[in-house]
């Protein structure tokens, strides 16, 4: 990223002002696509990537822009599924720079430029484009959607967010706009009340999708999770997501329920096609590495954690499980480590080197707390943290998890491409 845009700072500042001017003084490119927005807590990735498989599969062009990355900043601008050339993106980028200097932009602000330049250069014909960091003021706030979803909410990102979920709620509902259809999973009565109030005060219509009411069926299994969906009409629509768990089964129906909201909604074979073919690595993913078997999620905070653990549990990979922890200094670690721990038969914790230096965690410190029943060590590295953790294991289950940055780390290490078959 650096590389990219050299002597732009890597700061939260927000404010949709100098994206609005920057756009302005590049022929407002997002306007000369269709666009999807997504936000929320956790899922927007994979919510993102099932609605760009989609479109793909119907014949669309089709961009998609993610955020953070794992291994590259190429993943975090897609066209037709593949990552663009870094030359490509340099280039631009090169041509972007003096006006993201002249009007201040902070780096996430340069990258959300680029990509919506990108997507206009490259002639898409709908752009998958997930939030940064909140919403109403995140620097893609500035595309005008044709639909929007907001997966969840949950207490992550305090600091910059809220310290109560209604405060966080009131952020994510930034991204509602006006005669824009909007659907949600979201479920619990704080947050909702806040993203219905937002949608009736600018007219959205407001869609939900409830997997107690809308998904059934659903059967977890090693090549993904099958479900049934009661879409908007009333049929069942029989599903299939290599991405594993209730939770990803979950944003799979949000993304099927948002296209149906689209002026020209995708068919049934393309969704089906869609959601069966979607690539969205470090969720859940398992990958084999020698003797052992090896899954990696991005889990950063409690919601995700939990999730994982009812992942594990529903697979109930080969034993023993060891799990390979990195996690960041300004997540609540103490909460998420005790559901990452408890499956678990040896506990390995590390700091991920792609961190930036001020959000380094303690895993010593994490040991001492968490340390009980379960034994629980420290590697320095995550590369001595991977060869130790595979040790362990055996020819049982590695589980990498705790933020991007581990799960980038580790793949790095292993020298896995995270969109590659190897």
């Amino acid at each position: 990223m650096d590389a990219l845009f050299p002597g732009v700072p890597s700061v939260v500042d927000w404010g949709l002002g100098r994206m609005r001017a920057a756009l302005a003084e590049s022929g407002d490119p997002h306007r000369r696509y269709r666009s999807l927005h997504v936000g929320g807590t956790n899922g927007k990735g994979s919510v993102a990537a099932t609605w760009a498989s989609v479109l793909l599969r119907r014949g669309d062009r089709t961009g998609l822009y993610t955020s953070p990355h794992l291994c590259s900043f190429r993943e975090r601008i897609m066209v037709d599924g593949a990552p663009l050339p870094a030359s490509r993106l340099l280039e631009t980028a090169t041509r972007l720079r003096p006006l993201a200097l002249d009007l201040g932009m902070p780096l996430f602000e340069a990258c959300t430029l680029l990509a919506l330049v990108v997507f206009a250069e490259e002639e898409v014909d709908s752009a998958c484009v997930e939030v940064g960091l909140g919403g109403r003021l995140d620097a893609t706030n500035v595309i005008e959607p044709e639909v929007a979803a907001i997966t969840n909410v949950a207490l992550d990102h305090r600091e910059h967010l809220g310290d109560t979920l209604e405060e966080i709620a009131r952020e994510k509902a930034g991204i509602i706009k006006p005669g824009v259809p909007v659907a949600t999973a979201e479920g619990r009565p704080a947050a909702l009340s806040v993203l219905q109030a937002r949608a009736r005060e600018v007219d959205a219509p407001f869609h939900r999708v409830e997997p107690r009411r809308h998904i059934s069926d659903l059967r977890l299994g090693r090549d993904g999770t099958r479900f049934a969906f009661r879409t908007g009409a009333g049929r069942s629509l029989e599903l299939r997501t290599p991405l594993p768990g209730a939770h990803q089964a979950t944003n799979a129906a949000l993304a099927v329920r948002a296209l149906e909201l689209l002026p020209q909604p995708p068919s049934a074979e393309s969704v089906q096609a869609g959601v069966a073919g979607v690539k969205w690595p470090g969720r859940g993913q398992i990958r084999r590495f020698g003797d052992a078997r090896f899954i990696f999620d991005v889990a950063h905070n409690r919601a995700a954690a939990v999730a994982l653990a009812r992942v594990l549990a529903e697979l109930a990979p080969p034993r023993p499980l060891v799990v390979l922890a990195g996690i960041l200094a300004d997540k609540d670690w103490s909460r998420m480590l005790p559901p990452l721990v408890d499956p678990a038969d040896r506990v390995v914790l590390t700091t991920p080197a792609s961190a930036p230096p001020e959000r380094r965690w303690n895993p010593r410190a994490a040991a001492e707390r968490v340390g009980g029943a379960v034994p629980v060590e420290v590697s320095r590295e995550v590369g001595e943290a991977v060869g130790r953790a595979a040790a362990l294991a055996g020819s049982g289950t590695v589980v990498v998890t705790g933020s991007c940055h581990t799960v980038g780390d580790a793949l790095r290490i292993l020298g896995a491409s995270p969109f590659g078959d190897d």
